[in-house]
């Protein structure tokens, strides 16, 4: 009886320790398809720059939908940020304005993909991309895009560098 009890106790303890392998082994495949995701999102976390006639560029790839995403800092603090032409100023979902040490001004309009809305005018002290430092930039702090994670680049910023693009590449100079 002695044994039978052992041999219970043990194919049950083996039977834990199998689904417990199972999920480990769930959650680090989980864990590898999201950095792979983000990988595909933002393929420049960490932008390179290179010499291209003598002038410092930074050279950004485009994801997997031809958008060029990026990975910056706004007055120190790490940020996402996506290239946006058609965007006037830098425009950052207004629940990020504290953390980005941001002061709310005046109330302004804007008319974005979603139609009209409310925004409010802010300055960004500095703004980098890789080695390209961008300073006291104009942007709009906008409450439609609360909940996102990304942070518009709009001519704003943009103007105040040479861009081109070329083969799924983005070339910045300052």
């Amino acid at each position: 009886m002695d044994n039978e009890e052992n041999g219970g106790a043990l194919r049950r303890a083996g039977g834990a320790m199998f689904v417990l392998a199972w999920l480990v082994l769930l959650g680090l495949l989980a864990m590898w398809f999201n950095a792979d995701e983000q990988r595909r999102y933002n393929p420049n976390s960490e932008p390179q720059t290179i010499d291209v006639d003598g002038a410092r560029t930074l050279v950004l790839a485009a994801n997997r939908n031809n958008h060029f995403v990026t990975t910056g800092q706004i007055n120190g603090q790490p940020v996402t940020l996506l290239l946006d032409t058609c965007a006037t100023n830098v425009a950052i979902p207004a629940d990020m304005g504290k953390r980005l040490q941001l002061k709310r001004g005046p109330a302004g309009v804007a008319y974005t993909a979603n139609g009209r809305v409310t925004v409010y005018a802010t300055r960004i002290d500095r703004l980098q991309i890789g080695e390209i430092t961008l300073q006291n930039v104009s942007a709009d702090l906008n409450p439609g895009m609360n909940g996102s994670d990304a942070i518009l680049l709009g001519m704003s910023a943009l103007s105040q560098v040479q861009f081109s693009q070329r083969d799924g590449k983005l070339f910045l100079t300052q």
